[in-house]
């Protein structure tokens, strides 16, 4: 009886700490969000999330946040992912608990990186503190998708992103088109979700057509958070420089074949690639260098079924709206084995896909 009650009070607190990690979606980045808590008989006595990057990681916020330290010794501290411990933008949070005297912690799941990769609970370990690994380990793996993508497979989590027309059209065709006018498929709150989606993601990516075709902003206008690093696929340096997603308001980086590399400017960079060579691969190593550990592809169609031919994907998010079209550019196809939940968003069904 004793052994089952202590498994949910794991269980409880390491779900409070994934509570926490979820505040830091799109500020911690490419840091993971991690959330901590600290635990004296039963009660939390402190809790912390990572801050924005940069700053303090969650374990350091945690135990700054207990008003006597003196209980440090005799309680456990609950943390999502392994504690680092490593000097990086901040010092090893694992010599930290050691230094605080804590003896006992809970901890989700190892991380992954090649600095820490079971160093920070060797550390722990060596210092005779005790140490529990894998509670919650399912929920904290997804949690952490778009850091574990990033370190097993060392490209960006990538979520492709449409939206159709109720007959499978991504785009009426031209005779249905008001010149210079976007043409929108998906409701309103729809398009606020997607304003808080691109908030929460590092970059966001189209191809030369879309630029053309409807000139997006790409950027969060319709929700709170930082504008997303806008890549744009133009191989050939066809986009003039007044298309909007070349404007001054965030970064941009561009992928041109690299004997058409141009000057950068602004804050729109270019970065040449190999056309010689598959141009996926080139992109996610690229990403991969830049630290971007999540990407949006909001491209036409041709774009999208790239990555999905190519099994590039781990998440999609397609928007069904009410209008049919008839006739147009076809949405691209996804395997229908791999849905994994539907619902509503304003008058739009919203379908979501996971790879895996």
């Amino acid at each position: 009886m004793f052994y089952i009650c202590k498994v949910k009070i794991h269980e409880k607190m390491m779900s409070r700490c994934l509570q926490l990690g979820k505040n830091g979606l799109g500020n911690t980045a490419p840091n993971p969000m991690v959330g901590a808590v600290v635990v004296h008989q039963g009660r939390i006595i402190g809790e912390g999330a990572t801050s924005p990057f940069g700053g303090a990681h969650a374990e350091v916020n945690a135990i700054a946040s207990v008003t006597d330290k003196s209980l440090l010794a005799e309680s456990t501290l609950y943390v999502a992912l392994e504690p680092c411990s490593h000097y990086g933008k901040t010092p090893p949070c694992a010599d930290l608990i050691v230094r605080e005297g804590i003896t006992r912690v809970v901890v989700g799941i190892k991380d992954p990186h090649s600095k820490v990769a079971g160093k920070g609970i060797a550390r722990l370990r060596e210092a005779g503190c005790e140490v529990f690994v894998g509670v919650l380990e399912t929920e904290c793996r997804d949690h952490f998708k778009r850091f574990l993508c990033f370190q097993e497979k060392k490209r960006p989590y990538i979520i492709l992103k449409w939206a159709q027309s109720s007959d499978g059209f991504l785009a009426p065709d031209p005779s249905l088109r008001k010149a210079d006018a976007p043409y929108w498929i998906s409701s309103p709150a729809s398009q606020r979700l997607v304003h808080q989606w691109r908030a929460q993601e590092m970059a966001i990516l189209v191809g030369t057509r879309t630029v053309m075709d409807d000139d997006p902003s790409l950027t969060v206008r319709h929700a709170v958070g930082k504008h997303p690093l806008r890549v744009v696929i133009d191989v050939e340096h066809k986009l003039p420089k007044h298309a909007s997603v070349f404007s001054d308001v965030a970064d941009t980086l561009v992928l041109v074949a690299m004997d058409k590399q141009p000057q950068d400017f602004g804050r729109t960079s270019f970065t040449g690639i190999n056309r010689n060579m598959e141009l996926l691969p080139q992109l996610c190593g690229i990403l991969y260098e830049k630290q971007i550990n999540s990407i949006i592809i909001e491209g036409g169609a041709y774009t999208l079924q790239q990555f999905i031919d190519r099994g590039l994907w781990d998440e999609a998010r397609i928007f069904t709206g009410t209008r049919a079209f008839e006739k147009g550019v076809t949405a691209p196809s996804l395997p229908q084995d791999k849905i994994v939940l539907e619902s509503k968003s304003g008058a739009d069904r919203l379908t979501l896909y996971y790879n895996v």
